[in-house]
Formats: structure tokens, C-alpha cells, sequence
């Protein structure tokens, strides 16, 4: 196995871990506070022209996508010429 993998191995398996770490207790106190009725409520009764928030977080999803492909595009130019 290269350098490469072992360090992408070691890398993804730290933060699997890390990202266990915090979302299982997150997800165990969410569901005793009963936060989860409180956001089942929230979601029925969503006030109508409130579109706003989904233009701005889809914008924002379109932004993050575009800047991880110019980074691959970029990544993978630099490999070429070498």
C-alpha cells in the first residue's frame, strides 16, 4: 500500500471517529430533552413565504460544491505537468 492511502486511511479513520465522538451523545441528549417534538412542531406549523432560507442555503450549498471541484480541477492540473 502507498504513503498515500496509509495517510488517506489513517486521515478518514480519525475523523469517522472524531465525528462519532460528537454526534452519538449529541443525538442521545436531543432525545431525551425531547428536542425532537419541539422540532416536529416547528416543521408543521412553517409560516407560508418563508422561502427565503432555502434560496440562501441552497446558494451557499452551490457555493461549497463549486469551491471542492475548482479545488480538484486545480489539484489535478498541478499532477499533470509534473
Amino acid at each position: 500500500m502507498s504513503q498515500a492511502m496509509k495517510w488517506w486511511s489513517r486521515a478518514t479513520a480519525a475523523v469517522t471517529g472524531a465525528i462519532l465522538t460528537l454526534m452519538i451523545p449529541v443525538h442521545a441528549w436531543a432525545v431525551s430533552t425531547g428536542v425532537a417534538d419541539v422540532a416536529v412542531e416547528a416543521a408543521r406549523s412553517r409560516r407560508r413565504g418563508g422561502g427565503g432560507f432555502f434560496i440562501i442555503g441552497a446558494l451557499c450549498c452551490l457555493v461549497v460544491v463549486g469551491a471542492i471541484v475548482l479545488a480538484i480541477v486545480l489539484i489535478s492540473r498541478n499532477r499533470k505537468r509534473r
